[in-house]
């Protein structure tokens, strides 16, 4: 038994209907991409990949890209889908924690990565945007026919590196059951079925992309138009062919800046669904009186996927996460003490489920200490419940920037902005941003004689970190504000510069 293939990727195999819509109006049926699935699943085991080894890919969307994730489930590989904007310099961190025993990229970066993972993996090969590359040419010379490799539901079947307090990423090991029960509560609370059609541009080395929205439709036997990335045009020239869409706070405010947006070309739409940073409730209000739909906000987390969503039917209420999914507890805790809090107050967001990971990837004491005794989850999250239960997320007990839907932790940018000759310290910070939720913002502190620039700091980090890490604005202090026991003030910092992005 093969949990996630069994259910997943199994049942592609007599599917004869259209799976894929490309953008060109291409399509492929379940069973091409079965068939795919088993040629990659073939590749990978004549690699020498065994159950259990790590399979990492940076590349772009691609059909090929998602057979690589189906390939790694029916093997029995742990897929490991990193973020294209990783630099060589973050990459080679993936790979020393993760070994992959094999690394899948793209052509352009093969240069760059190509030291780094022949020195630390036993295969690398590359896979551009179109699908093609060393890895594909070795996918086409293999059979379709594979018997896929049985795993239990406590198996790992995926890694996701998430920021860590130390500013280094963790890697949290999700198993094949907190995807798989994952994909059945929100088929249940969206109320996905094989009728529906998915507008799909979101990356798929994401949470979002490949586990929320790939695996819901693969679950359902419903289709995807599969853009290979977020394009207004794109998406104003699909919308009316499909039922559904998932995106990003950013999709939404993008779309409103379209006049084409209108009730007529959201007709066919059944729902609109948006994640991975917080939807301001002005873009709720707004989307609703131009298109006459509320959109449903929901609330995930690397490590736990999805937690809590408004509701399908019901008031969607805006600035709110909504309800625990099926099977999900959550409570609203003292964050000192782990004692429950009553309604309205503001405290920890805790949460106990199926869903939930098996811990950080070689970390036991960092994933001891972010559990209590009783196997709820510790999110770093605020929030608190309205007398209606509704859950609202009011902030982040640790420092985490969600920008454009992708986490940064302050620390690892502030090392790197520390290292740079002129510069003595600094403190990174997220401040509300009108077209990414949040702006990446940086305050300094000069070496005396310096005269370093904001521009020659910000080409500084270029090639050091990826570009939604990248401050937007990098302003200069004498000194930075701090507590009494010698603690930076970001709060301050915050609150001094929390206009920047409306000037």
């Amino acid at each position: 038994m093969n949990p996630l293939a069994a259910a997943l990727v199994t049942p592609l195999a007599g599917r004869q209907e259209p799976l894929l819509f490309g953008p060109d109006a291409s399509m492929i049926d379940g069973a091409t991409l079965h068939e795919i699935s088993g040629q990659a699943a073939n590749a990978l085991t004549t690699l020498g990949v065994q159950p259990g080894d790590r399979v990492a890919m940076q590349a772009e969307k691609s059909l090929m890209a998602l057979a690589l994730y189906l390939a790694c489930l029916r093997a029995g590989a742990v897929f490991l889908p990193l973020n294209t904007a990783y630099t060589a310099v973050e990459m080679e961190y993936f790979v020393l924690d993760a070994t992959p025993r094999v690394m899948v990229v793209d052509p352009t970066a093969e240069a760059a990565l190509r030291p780094v993972a022949e020195s630390h993996c036993a295969t690398f090969l590359t896979l551009d945007a179109s699908g093609e590359g060393s890895f594909a040419k070795q996918v086409r010379a293999s059979s379709p026919a594979f018997g896929t490799v049985p795993r239990a539901e406590e198996d790992l079947a995926v890694i996701l590196y998430t920021s860590g307090t130390t500013g280094r990423p963790k890697g949290a090991m999700l198993t094949h059951r907190n995807l798989l029960s994952n994909a059945d509560a929100l088929v249940e609370t969206w109320r996905f079925t094989e009728q529906d059609v998915l507008l799909h541009a979101l990356p798929i080395y994401h949470a979002h992309g490949l586990f929320v929205a790939t695996n819901v439709i693969l679950r359902t036997g419903g289709a995807m138009i599969f853009l290979p990335r977020f394009d207004v045009d794109q998406i104003i020239s699909h919308l009316p062919r499909a039922t559904a869409m998932m995106g990003v706070p950013t999709f939404y405010t993008r779309l409103l800046g379209d006049p084409r947006l209108d009730r007529e070309l959201a007709r066919h739409m059944r729902v609109f669904i948006s994640g991975s940073a917080p939807l301001l409730a002005e873009t709720h209000r707004a989307f609703e009186a131009r298109t006459g739909h509320r959109i449903i906000e929901r609330y995930g987390m690397t490590e736990t996927s999805m937690n809590t969503s408004n509701p399908y039917e019901g008031e969607r209420r805006a600035g709110a996460v909504g309800f625990p999914l099926p099977g999900v507890e959550a409570r609203i805790t003292d964050p000192e003490t782990g004692t429950g809090l009553p309604r309205s107050e503001i405290g920890m967001l805790e949460v106990r489920g199926p869903n939930v990971f098996r811990g950080y990837w070689g970390m036991p004491e960092k994933t001891k200490e972010e559990f209590r005794p009783d196997g709820f989850f510790i999110t770093g999250d605020l929030a608190r419940t309205d007398p209606d239960g509704y859950i609202h997320i009011v902030g982040r007990a640790r420092d985490l920037v969600i920008s454009g839907g992708f986490n940064v932790y302050p620390k690892e940018v502030e090392i790197e902005i520390d290292a740079l000759d002129g510069i003595i310290e600094s403190a990174v910070f997220g401040i509300h941003h009108p077209d990414f939720g949040e702006g990446v913002v940086a305050v300094a502190v000069r070496a005396p004689g310096s005269s370093i620039s904001e521009a020659e700091v910000i080409a500084a980090l270029a090639d050091r970190l990826a570009k939604f890490k990248q401050p937007k604005r990098l302003l200069f202090v004498k000194e930075l504000p701090r507590n009494a026991m010698g603690k930076v003030q970001k709060n301050l910092l915050r609150d001094r510069y929390g206009g920047l992005f409306a000037e």
